[in-house]
């Protein structure tokens, strides 16, 4: 394992190699560069914020530097209990005890609230994928989609890959195939299977729009059909909504996917079988949606063509998968401007990241962690909201030392 250079150095090697005004600590002005080590949330979990001065103005950047070698440290999704559920970053790492964390993927705001891309928690495959323009989000860099996530392995190493829907159901009809777990859109044609762990929210958001426009109107060709302990218990022309029961299944259907589910009646034996995979067969811990935006060691394609200046969030991996980087840049403020893409993956670059995905940005871009003799966490950046915006998911660091 190579060996790390002191975590101020990193910070100002990092800004000077962006082309950013770099103060020494001896300057005592924040806002024209100075890295400030905050403090060590805990044993593996730092905390440090810095300021650095470009063309566009000032940005001010947080960031958690995660050291996976440290025992007792480890990575884990955050979110508020079911897929289809929001809440604010505080609350998020607090409920299940984390030490620190950022907002994670994009998500279906105003609506079910439940995110982009695939997710896993504690090793339970929670949800799949959206099919393409039914993202919210930048657009994607070639070559990268909708299943892409930020993940952890079963050995807890961290990786950038991706997660697709692997799933069928079987009667004495055929079998056919699932292309969507607890998504709030699954693919025109297709069949989506949903949980318990989706939540109370409408199904019915999942049959409108299209594969190419997340707007269009919902599809006029539906049917949901409910299974329990493997027998068809509830057959519908609409999808429902409300809280399914831990025994059962949802299998929803829209457009041409409605004629695999046409001849189930109630009382009719059905076997659902689903799982995410990844491309490798490699199995994750954790998974949580993210945009791509370096992989191993390269810059993908970044669409700044309006240059737009934002609030942003990253999760960045070391070349070795030793060091974790959770950074925050705040923006729309006088004293921090944001960064465009394009920036976001310099900084993350010059930190240290070879691997590294975007997630949520503008008011979601939150970072929390707990302050010195404190069990709760707290915001550590300046949501550009003026307040905490409630998020689908975030990723949470935990220290059980």
């Amino acid at each position: 394992m190579r060996a790390r250079p002191s975590f101020t150095t990193t910070l100002v090697a990092a800004a000077v190699a962006i082309g950013l005004t770099v103060a020494t600590p001896a300057a005592a002005d924040p806002r024209t560069g100075e890295v400030t080590v905050a403090e060590q949330v805990t044993p593996g979990i730092e905390y440090s914020t810095y300021s650095t001065s470009t063309r566009h103005g000032t940005a001010r950047v947080h960031l958690l530097t995660v050291d996976l070698t440290q025992p007792g440290i480890s990575l884990g999704l955050l979110n508020a209990g079911k897929v289809a559920r929001t809440g604010v970053m505080t609350s998020l790492a607090d409920r299940v005890g984390a030490a620190a964390g950022v907002n994670g993927d994009f998500f279906n705001i105003g609506e079910t609230g439940a995110p982009v891309g695939p997710a896993i928690l504690d090793g339970k495959d929670l949800k799949g994928g959206v099919p393409g323009r039914q993202r919210y989000g930048p657009s994607l860099p070639p070559g990268t989609s909708n299943n892409d996530v930020f993940g952890v392995t079963d050995a807890g190493v961290p990786t950038v890959t991706s997660l697709s829907v692997d799933g069928k159901a079987t009667s004495a009809a055929g079998t056919f195939e699932l292309q969507g777990l607890n998504q709030y859109a699954i693919t025109v044609d297709g069949v989506g299977v949903f949980d318990a762990e989706w939540g109370t929210a409408s199904r019915k958001r999942a049959t409108c729009g299209t594969d190419d426009d997340r707007n269009a109107p919902c599809s006029s060709r539906t049917r949901e059909v409910e299974i329990v302990d493997g027998v068809v218990t509830r057959v519908s022309t609409a999808p429902g909504s409300g809280q399914i029961a831990d025994d059962a299944t949802v299998l929803v259907a829209r457009d041409d996917g409605v004629d695999h589910l046409a001849g189930l009646s109630e009382g009719d034996a059905v076997d659902v079988d689903y799982r995410l995979s990844t491309p490798d067969g490699s199995t994750l811990t954790t998974a949580i949606g993210g945009m791509p935006i370096i992989l191993d060691g390269d810059h993908l394609q970044l669409d700044d063509s309006a240059g737009t200046l934002a609030p942003r969030t990253a999760a960045g991996i070391s070349a070795d998968g030793s060091t974790v980087y959770l950074a925050a840049v705040d923006g729309r403020a006088s004293s921090s401007v944001g960064a465009t893409l394009k920036s976001l993956a310099q900084i993350m670059t010059t930190l240290g990241a070879h691997d590294a995905v975007n997630f949520d940005g503008g008011g979601s871009t939150t970072l929390v962690a707990r302050k010195p003799g404190n069990t709760a966490t707290s915001i550590r950046n300046s949501p550009s909201d003026g307040s905490q915006r409630s998020v689908s998911t975030g990723l949470g660091v935990f220290y059980t030392g």
